[in-house]
């Protein structure tokens, strides 16, 4: 078979230690693979490549399409961005999956009750406020821009679908926050129902996140496939960790159409760097399903029962924290796995080996969905700095406005205070002005909103702006707490 090249960066603190156990583990497979080590992680960022790779990584990563990953390190205060938010993003890699399976050997709550857990968890991956687009309005008020959109979140459901009808899997549930965030998290939520239109099979559930998160805990076999938003699938993807032993048995991979990256979802690890003590488990799981995105099940499946057998045998690292009797470093715990490969049972799986041809772009791509009905700028809101009641705000907005614009409501924090309120709601120096056109005036335009910002900014300091849209005939916009 023809061997296939991939991209390999070992990472920050012990990302040298397991995936050396990792490749080590690979190699005695005779997997048809050969390793490209590039420069990618806190050392290269600290040389000047703000990226956290550099150029020549880069390239090769572009151009061969699959990366193994090594844990990498965000220092904290630097005003560093994640490397690893920075990969997935920039290769637009739109689906975070993560597998969380009981592991004979290792003891969880779960595993001594007799519940099996195996829950594969999709998070959307590029978006939300992962976006990391944040100012600070006022010096008392910061703003993080959530975003959520419709070609992005078609594509985390599509794949979440395709999969689960790969699998055979006969339910998908959308976790969420829709009760709330009824226009970010509406429209995630729409997008999925929408795609579960084409997989009559598989049946299509909802749950409102805290909910998701209380059962996960009370009853996660309950649960075959979630696909969640960005933070969202972040948060309960590490809860999930924990109902299996930890983050040291947690894979995850991270598919886009030009670039996928397989990585542990663990963390560098800097206080037991060198010492050669970490479990690659997560890693060498992730590594197994790189392998079978390539095609190679055989020996994704050869390395899965031979670590399973070596776990069945007692054999663990120091994090798992029972019994000494049995106890490996990482190198003995590789070695052990490879020593039990010749025990894994033969499997007559027929490899079909995937080889990334896509020719290279020359342009972004843009993914839009055509608008359907008529867009109408139907206001804005004026987010400004102001430390006067809300009656004085609003009669400056008041005596500035066209005859074609009305005043519709004043809010801080989201909660109306002005034309009606609670004198108990406490606010802060940053209020939300609405401006609508009148009934039955044409759509605004531009001019009309800028012209009427710089005349009212002479009075008072606009911090911010937003179009008011209606498309269709629908408001696409939230209304405030009490409006």
């Amino acid at each position: 078979m023809q061997k296939i090249k991939i991209a390999v960066a070992k990472g920050d603190g012990i990302g040298p230690e397991i995936m050396d156990a990792t490749l080590s583990s690979i190699r005695a497979t005779g997997a048809p693979l050969d390793f490209e080590l590039v420069d990618m992680g806190k050392t290269w960022y600290e040389q000047g490549h703000s990226s956290g790779m550099t150029p020549i990584a880069k390239n090769t990563i572009e151009d061969l399409g699959i990366l193994l990953k090594g844990p990498m390190e965000t220092p904290k205060g630097k005003g560093m961005k994640s490397i690893n938010v920075t990969a997935r993003k920039m290769w637009s890699t739109y689906a975070n999956k993560r597998v969380f399976k009981s592991l004979n050997g290792v003891d969880t709550v779960f595993s001594k009750a007799s519940i099996p857990i195996d829950i594969t968890m999709v998070r959307e991956n590029i978006e939300d406020t992962y976006g990391g687009i944040e100012h600070m309005l006022t010096e008392d008020v910061a703003l993080c821009r959530r975003f959520i959109t419709r070609p992005g979140s078609m594509q985390v459901h599509k794949y979440t679908f395709e999969m689960a009808r790969k699998r055979g899997a006969k339910k998908v549930t959308c976790g969420h926050k829709a009760n709330i965030m009824k226009l970010t998290d509406g429209l995630f939520l729409e997008s999925f129902y929408e795609v579960a239109k084409d997989y009559p099979e598989i049946k299509a559930t909802d749950i409102i996140v805290d909910d998701l998160a209380m059962k996960l805990v009370a009853r996660p076999n309950d649960f075959e496939i979630i696909v969640l938003p960005n933070l969202q699938g972040d948060i309960l993807s590490d809860l999930c960790a924990g109902l299996v032993g930890g983050l040291g048995f947690a894979p995850s991979a991270n598919i886009g159409d030009n670039v996928c990256i397989f990585e542990a979802v663990h963390g560098s690890a800097p206080d037991i760097a060198g010492k050669n003590i970490a479990n690659p488990t997560a890693l060498l799981i992730s590594s197994c399903m790189m392998l079978r995105h390539l095609g190679m099940t055989k020996e994704a499946i050869t390395i899965e029962n031979s670590l399973y057998t070596t776990l069945q045998q007692g054999y663990h690292t120091i994090d798992f924290g029972h019994g000494v009797e049995k106890q490996l470093n990482t190198t003995q715990f590789a070695d052990q796995i490879i020593k039990n490969l010749q025990l894994s049972t033969n499997t007559d799986t027929t490899n079909h080996a995937l080889i990334n041809t896509q020719s290279k772009r020359e342009v972004y791509q843009i993914l839009h969905t055509p608008t359907k009905g008529e867009a109408i700028v139907n206001g804005a809101d004026f987010f400004v700095e102001s430390t006067e009641q809300p009656k004085v705000i609003a009669h400056k907005f008041k005596d500035k406005l066209p005859e074609n614009m009305s005043l519709i409501m004043i809010s801080n924090r989201g909660t109306q205070v002005y034309p009606e309120g609670s004198l108990l709601t406490d606010c802060v120096d940053q209020f939300r002005v609405r401006i609508e056109r009148e009934p039955g005036a044409p759509s605004l335009t531009a001019d009309e909103i800028l012209d009427f910002a710089k005349e009212i900014s002479r009075s008072i300091k606009i911090c911010s702006i937003e179009w008011l849209m209606m498309y269709g005939g629908v408001k696409s916009y939230s209304l405030a707490q009490g409006q």
